[in-house]
């Protein structure tokens, strides 16, 4: 069985630190889809145990008015995970996000954990989702296993500043230096039928640089970005729902498809473009993504 929010609509995912009540205590309020509560690098070592502190009775006692709650846990490496789990788990959060992810052995070593947690703390069994960061080269390279390791993974995302390093150059700003674990990572997951993000676009000074990127990332087909600042969050979802245009020509698609198929003709023209079968997903899908985005007034 699919976990009913494995699909939902992400696309915009704002870092929060858990070190900071102030920052999310209400961050709902500028609508973005996704949260990500950070228990990784936003926290200094010796605040790990307050952040999670925070991070627990935030899940518990705040409502997010239906922002899905993402936690992004300590790495394998560390003597903190599962502890982050733990607290994640029993506060109510609905996906955690493991960081530098290289193996699928690593989403289900994570997986155990959070099984755990939710039968320790009467949570349903498989209701707490997975996300996997891939920060490395050769996270890169293992993205198909990665996409593959469990049911519960709901994507993969991009760390684009970790990446980088490791491939031996740094943020250009330009792209190019991400062309290939974008599209690699991308590839893996349509392969998987998971989601894919992208990592974080750390200028704040430069908006219409942000847009480009974005624009970027749409074309090539991601589900979202990861956003560090509620300026980012309108371009993102100006970008990603579909305009009035897109969901006309999206309307037609499908309903001359549906007709032309009762009468058996399967080429035809929509607006002067060549149509067939084949358009079909992509029309409904466009649809879906309007519905999704509260910004969809037809029939279908």
């Amino acid at each position: 069985m699919i976990h009913p929010e494995k699909k939902r609509l992400r696309r915009s995912m704002m870092f929060l630190n858990c070190q900071k009540p102030g920052l999310i205590k209400d961050p709902y309020i500028y609508k973005p889809d996704s949260m990500i509560l950070d228990l990784e690098d936003a926290v200094a070592e010796n605040q790990k145990d307050a952040a999670r502190f925070s991070l627990f009775h935030a899940l518990r006692e705040i409502d997010y008015h239906g922002v899905e709650r993402v936690v992004r846990i300590n790495g394998l490496d560390t003597g903190f995970w599962k502890e982050d789990i733990m607290a994640a788990v029993a506060g109510g959060c609905d996906a955690i996000r493991i960081p530098k992810t290289e193996r699928p052995e690593d989403v289900r070593l994570v997986e155990e954990v959070i099984e755990l947690a939710e039968t320790r703390f009467d949570r349903p069994i498989g209701s707490v989702l997975i996300m996997a960061a891939l920060e490395s080269a050769r996270g890169i390279m293992k993205a198909l296993d990665i996409c593959e390791s469990s049911e519960r993974l709901l994507g993969v995302a991009l760390s684009g500043g970790d990446y980088t390093k490791d491939l031996q150059t740094h943020i250009t700003g330009t792209g190019v230096e991400l062309m290939g674990a974008r599209q690699n990572m991308l590839i893996a997951a349509r392969a998987a039928k998971v989601q894919c993000f992208d990592t974080v676009y750390t200028n704040l000074d430069d908006m219409e640089g942000f847009r480009k990127d974005v624009e970027t990332i749409h074309l090539m087909g991601f589900d979202g970005k990861s956003i560090i600042n509620p300026r980012q969050i309108q371009i993102v979802h100006d970008i990603f729902t579909p305009s009035e245009k897109d969901i006309i020509f999206a309307e037609k698609v499908v309903k001359e498809i549906d007709d032309k198929k009762k009468k058996g003709i399967g080429v035809f023209t929509v607006d002067g473009k060549m149509i067939d079968i084949a358009f079909y997903d992509g029309a409904m899908r466009t649809i879906s993504l309007a519905k999704a985005s509260g910004v969809y007034k037809g029939d279908l």
